[in-house]
């Protein structure tokens, strides 16, 4: 990996930004990628392109200055600026988070998110750097690709029950550490994200239906409705009945 921080210690966050500035350009060039770069209060100090169009904005400037909270639509944005302020709090990084972003006008897209606390010199925290990339690309060539299609298509199949990682490693014939390594090279996923994606995809979709999110989170493979409304929202940012109503409102 290309390091792009500065080689000498950070001053301060205007240093790094103004590091950036040539190679900036290649971070709006990186399709199904979203980058930015936030300072010690949150807001969005460096943004790319892809963030700018999926929020439904014309100019990075429009963005710039703000909160997540203040960007994003207001059942979402504030557990996003929540998420950022944890990372600012105490340097904790956030790597290969599965979420399920709502971004304005789109539709959900599936990412895996990651975030770091930036320092200075002395070690105290100016800001914090983020990307959000899309799950899309599969690794189709990986010698194993052929079996784990048979895993997550059993998976797709049988998420409304519980599925052990004893079966899912009978499926495709390997170790669960084997099968754990290549569903990330493959789909960047672990096996357990994989389940959950399945079923929160399905729950995604049936919340726009007139059912229960009792009879939603049992045909989605929970046990009870608490369990599956934190499940959804640890994946989300937001709960099921707010998920629902922010689709209701487009």
């Amino acid at each position: 990996m290309i390091d792009l921080l500065p080689a000498s210690p950070l001053r301060d966050l205007d240093q790094l930004l103004t590091s950036l500035e040539l190679v900036a350009p290649l971070f709006d060039a990186i399709p199904g990628v979203v980058f930015f770069i936030k300072d010690a209060n949150a807001r969005y100090a460096l943004v790319n392109q892809t963030l700018v169009q999926r929020c439904g904005c014309k100019e990075k400037q429009q963005i710039v200055g703000l909160t997540a909270e203040q960007v994003f639509p207001a059942r979402f944005g504030p557990l996003y600026t929540a998420q950022d302020r944890r990372v600012l709090a105490d340097g904790r990084q956030l790597s290969d988070q599965l979420e399920l972003h709502l971004y304005y006008g789109n539709q959900p897209i599936w990412c895996l998110t990651h975030k770091i606390a930036l320092r200075d010199h002395q070690g105290a925290i100016i800001g914090l750097a983020g990307i959000s990339r899309d799950l899309q690309t599969l690794q189709t060539t990986h010698p194993a690709y052929q079996k784990l299609v048979e895993v997550d298509a059993y998976i797709r199949q049988h998420f409304a029950r519980s599925i052990t990682l004893q079966e899912l490693t009978a499926i495709a014939g390997l170790s669960i550490a084997q099968l754990e390594r290549h569903c990330k090279r493959i789909f960047q996923l672990t096996p357990r994200q994989m389940i959950h994606k399945a079923r929160l995809g399905e729950a995604s979709r049936l919340l726009r239906e007139d059912l229960s999110i009792t009879e939603i989170a049992l045909r989605c493979g929970y046990t009870d409705h608490s369990a599956f409304s934190r499940q959804f929202k640890a994946l989300t940012g937001v709960s099921p009945s707010q998920y629902r109503d922010a689709q209701q409102q487009k």
